[in-house]
């Protein structure tokens, strides 16, 4: 599994004490995300469709910079996922993967594409209509963590009305504070 290669590439460095600066030290916080998983179960079919990355932090594995578009079509047990955007170097760049239930049986989704690994991918609050606030966040031993959290629009640009209601979903119990990088719009 790709976790596992992860998990050795962040002991490595810590190792190495070349921490990257997205692992910090402290666990992750609080979710009650079994009530929150429970809650949007019944109401997965209505996630499908098209959602555009708005703002998001700190992600070096996040590939696609600019005018982030996915689209996730719901095959009843999990979604497929098909983004393009612009990379880092200015091209249009596809990607494909699949947002699942954890195979591990814990109470969320997980996001699998492909060249990357497996990583938790909790919906912390959404209308289906408008707006999505996705956080996720993994545990390592020697007292570490690493969170992203992803701001989602149905069109382009998005009120302020929904980017405070993730703005507070994101605040809940942090311990540090969040700062989003507001995706740029440029035409494809």
């Amino acid at each position: 599994m790709n976790t596992s290669l992860f998990f050795l590439a962040v002991v490595a460095a810590v190792a190495a004490d070349k921490i990257p600066d997205f692992v910090v030290p402290g666990r992750c916080p609080v979710v009650d995300e079994k009530s929150l998983f429970d809650e949007q179960i019944p109401n997965h079919p209505k996630y499908a469709g098209v959602w555009y990355e708005i703002a998001l932090t700190n992600n070096p594995y996040q590939l696609l910079k600019q005018c982030v578009r996915n689209e996730y079509s719901f095959d009843g047990n999990k979604f497929i996922a098909k983004s393009t955007g612009i990379n880092a170097d200015g091209n249009l760049m596809k990607r494909n993967g699949q947002i699942l239930p954890m195979p591990l049986g814990d109470p969320h989704l997980s996001v699998d594409y492909e060249g990357s690994w497996i990583a938790p991918y909790v919906i912390l609050d959404t209308d289906y209509e408008n707006f999505s606030c996705i956080y996720s966040c993994t545990e390592y031993n020697f007292g570490y963590y690493s969170d992203f959290s992803f701001i989602f629009s149905r069109s382009p640009s998005l009120s302020d009305q929904y980017l405070r209601r993730c703005e507070a979903a994101f605040k809940g119990d942090r311990r540090r504070r969040l700062s989003f990088r507001r995706q740029s719009r440029k035409s494809l």
